[in-house]
């Protein structure tokens, strides 16, 4: 599914430049094939902000080519920014009140830093919910991402996410439990997704909210899950989305927060994402990060690119394949009106024909 580069956002130079294919808008006119107007809600700080937007852009855009992509960012004005970041914004991004206006296809919320303990007392908590009340009304299917998928259980079930007992990060290994779904058709039965929370909705809370669990870990919980209508909201815990470095530069990180007093601990290797060398490499570092901390000695550079090249991605096919049968579902049923969410004859409460009608009670 081709992205339309209908704007100049820096993003596409950047995976065009990776070697994906990005259409320009004369060409794109120039295809009898049917668009797809995906918003983005972008709600990650400034220094996330437009490598979360690479990210997105990159799954939709290589997910499957069956569709031309107009992706929307939009932001909260709610949310503080940097001045270089408000620039992006003001320069790239488009308002919530123009896109309520024209309509779209489809929505990804991204996640978030909180601040408070309960997602209600965040200041985006208000224009966040306002978000979803008018998605769910007019937008064919909104897919939230960890943080969005914590906000938007609590909006609409009334249930809370709970603390775990230590962040929970690292690659982790998921099984389908339901095979029936065509989100997850075609999807091997056991994949990797990054996680990357301290908070967590586990199986039972989905399922006494009525939601039904596609894909789970033993050690992560639940990754992927959908409304009880099967389609309007995909909710997503992990991240599929992350680059192979992603959880290299959140460590890096957190030994920066730990430098600077911010963590009692030195920080664990996230679970299951170094390889032995790796691990090697690192706890030599430590040694002398540590040593160098002790006699006030210049701090050691990070071995960020020796590192980089003993990672591997073994999240990103997978990601690609259910955001591309995501994409499908959503071309199969969507309206060709951007303000419509279905096209005449599909059921809102049933619109992939998925759920089944219980059976009368004797």
């Amino acid at each position: 599914m081709p992205i339309v580069a209908h704007s100049n956002l820096p993003t596409f130079n950047r995976l065009r430049a990776e070697g994906q294919v990005i259409l320009t808008p004369e060409r794109a006119h120039h295809q009898d094939i049917r668009e797809l107007h995906i918003g983005l809600l972008n709600m990650m700080p400034d220094k996330a902000l437009e490598a979360t937007e690479r990210q997105f852009y990159r799954l939709v855009g290589a997910s499957n080519p069956i569709a031309q992509f107009y992706m929307h960012p939009f932001t909260l004005e709610e949310l503080p920014r940097s001045d270089k970041a408000q620039a992006h914004i003001q320069a790239h991004y488009e308002s919530f009140e123009t896109l309520r206006e024209e309509g779209l296809d489809a929505l990804i919320i991204t996640g978030a830093n909180v601040t408070h303990p309960n997602l209600e007392q965040e200041p985006f908590w208000a224009p966040l919910t306002r978000v979803l009340d008018w998605a769910e009304q007019h937008v064919t299917s909104t897919l939230c991402s960890c943080l969005a998928t914590h906000a938007a259980f609590q909006h609409r079930y009334g249930r809370s996410r709970y603390r775990l007992a230590e962040k929970r990060w690292g690659v982790f290994s998921h099984l389908i439990a339901d095979k029936t779904h065509p989100l997850v058709n075609d999807v091997n039965t056991r994949f990797d997704v990054p996680h990357s929370r301290y908070n967590q909705v586990d199986r039972k809370m989905f399922e006494d909210a009525g939601l039904c669990v596609l894909a789970e870990s033993e050690e992560a919980s639940v990754h992927l899950a959908v409304s009880p209508d099967g389609l309007r909201t995909v909710y997503f815990q992990g991240h599929p989305e992350y680059d192979t470095i992603s959880l290299l530069k959140e460590y890096k990180r957190e030994i920066g927060v730990y430098l600077q007093g911010g963590r009692e601990h030195y920080p664990p290797f996230p679970d299951h994402y170094f390889g032995l060398l790796s691990r090697a490499v690192l706890d030599d570092y430590r040694q002398l990060l540590l040593q160098a901390r002790d006699t006030a000695e210049p701090v050691p550079e990070f071995p960020e690119d020796f590192l980089t090249t003993l990672l591997e991605n073994t999240w990103h096919d997978t990601g690609e394949a259910i955001i591309g049968n995501w994409m499908g579902l959503v071309y199969q049923v969507t309206h060709a009106s951007r303000k419509k969410p279905f096209m005449e004859g599909v059921d809102p409460n049933n619109p992939l024909g998925w759920v089944q009608p219980s059976e009368p009670v004797a």
